[in-house]
């Protein structure tokens, strides 16, 4: 392992970084001839990252930081470049604790496994290195093998059990903004506790309100990017930075004029909805983004709504949301106040569905609402045989009611009506910033698809707002709860 002072290039300097020592020695060079020999020559904004990433504490001979936390646009930071240009530096590079183990995880393994194939092995094998690389493709233990070093770098599934049972001495959890919670460090970072230079590589593009284990470590990034055991490098735009502006661009992507080209960019701005580029191209996250950019219901309108303190007084109406994917889940309840607005409300929201069913119970129970209301041909329809096994009847709308119930929610916020009010819950609000709308017949629903964040806190109370509309004149009928109890018992 031999180190070098460096000085790298100018390039648009991160909106929040850890700073260069000079006074202390780096293997970025090192890593630098490396990724030229691999094909992909460090752009100066990559030289800069691996030169302070890497830099030695000249006492101890030790990298000085444990941990590295890249944030950037989805295109134009050149993450997974660098990664397997450290990555390769790590296994080919002489350590006093002798062969290294080098872990890479993804979203899934899967993804893991796709990028590995097609993108590092692929990498290795066109290059000079690929004498020095044994693959080993069978699955479960595909891993190339550097054969100077015995080192090795594998894959494995982003789960509280990756890295289990071997050492690690450089783990790269790539796109973090995947991991809701930090399930898959905990689960690594014991591996790595007694190896020297360990480290712990943690690039993304920014994340979405499910992003609570990347969220974290930007929020503390940010606040001391300086003076920390955990180098941090982010790129991105300010919530004032106009979107639309070539200047803007230039200031947060750093590939911008290397791997990416501005008219490249323009296309992207003038394709893509305006939230999802500020994510995907200038790393804004959803709570961060301006006041004019919700889609739908306006910032202002929405929080001129909100009364922490507003409770319902009549009959409850219930319902029940999932997203697409299963990850998240969503229960509602609205009512009339005694100034006869309608009030909605989250119940609850949680990871997964699994827990729905029970918790729908118990929230019945509380609530005792005269219907609940789940839309059988959204995903959350596949739950009704579970809900109904709990003794609660479920009623469905029709197509035609979802379109009028949507309007119908959009027509509330209004400030000229200012019929609705709700608690100023982070996960509705959240919802409602990123809510979309979608064609539905000669009406509008909520857009599932596209939107970077989850919508089904807003569906959800979307619906119970409406299943109240129609069903509330008839809660003096043993509708719903008195049934629910008589099955359960």
């Amino acid at each position: 392992m031999t180190t070098r002072r460096s000085s790298s290039p100018a390039f648009p300097p991160p909106r929040f970084g850890t700073p260069r020592n000079h006074r202390r020695p780096t293997l970025g060079p090192a890593v630098g001839r490396v990724a030229a020999r691999l094909g992909t020559p460090l752009m100066p904004h990559q030289q800069h990252v691996v030169d302070v990433a890497l830099e030695v504490d000249p006492l101890t001979e030790r990298l000085v930081y444990r941990e590295v936390v890249l944030l950037g646009p989805r295109q134009g930071t050149g993450k997974t470049a660098l990664s397997l240009a450290v990555m390769t530096h790590r296994g080919l590079a002489k350590w006093p604790n002798g062969p290294s183990r080098t872990v890479y995880t993804a979203q899934t393994r899967a993804k893991a496994r796709q990028k590995w194939e097609d993108t590092f092995v692929a990498a290795v094998e066109a290059s000079p290195l690929a004498k020095l690389a044994r693959v080993r493709r069978r699955t479960g233990a595909e891993s190339i093998v550097w054969r100077p070093t015995r080192s090795i770098l594998g894959i494995d599934a982003p789960t509280e059990d990756a890295g289990h049972g071997d050492t690690t001495d450089l783990a790269v959890l790539d796109e973090a903004w995947s991991h809701h919670d930090s399930t898959v460090e905990q689960g690594i970072s014991p591996t790595m506790l007694t190896r020297q230079s360990a480290q712990l590589w943690v690039p993304s593009a920014a994340g979405t309100v499910r992003s609570e284990y990347l969220r974290a470590k930007v929020d503390a990034g940010r606040e001391h990017a300086a003076g920390r055991s955990v180098a941090y490098f982010e790129w991105s735009a300010p919530e004032d930075a106009d979107p639309g502006d070539p200047a803007t661009w230039w200031a947060c992507m750093p590939g911008l004029g290397h791997t990416v080209t501005e008219d490249a960019v323009r296309g992207e701005f003038e394709r893509l909805d305006l939230v999802d580029f500020r994510r995907a191209y200038l790393a804004q996250w959803p709570d961060e983004m301006p006041l004019d950019e919700w889609a739908v219901i306006g910032r202002d309108d929405w929080r001129g709504l909100a009364d922490p303190g507003s409770t319902i007084v009549g009959p409850v109406a219930m319902a029940i949301d999932v997203t697409p994917e299963r990850s998240l889940g969503s229960i509602a309840v609205a009512g009339r106040r005694t100034d006869g607005r309608m009030h909605v409300e989250l119940a609850d929201h949680r990871e997964g569905v699994g827990w729905i069913p029970d918790r729908a119970l118990e929230v019945g129970e509380r609530w005792r609402p005269c219907v609940l209301i789940v839309d059988a041909g959204g995903p959350a329809g596949s739950l009704i045989p579970k809900l109904q096994a709990k003794g609660l009847p479920v009623t469905s709308p029709t197509v035609r009611e979802i379109g009028q119930w949507t309007g119908a929610l959009i027509d509330a916020t209004d400030p000229a009506e200012s019929g609705l009010r709700h608690l100023d819950q982070g996960p509705l609000t959240v919802a409602v910033a990123g809510g979309r709308l979608r064609p539905l017949g000669d009406a509008s629903a909520w857009a599932r698809r596209g939107p970077s964040v989850a919508i089904s806190p807003l569906v959800a109370v979307t619906l119970a707002g409406g299943g109240h509309v129609k069903y509330a004149p008839l809660a003096g009928r043993p509708r719903f709860y008195d049934l629910s109890l008589s099955l359960a018992s």
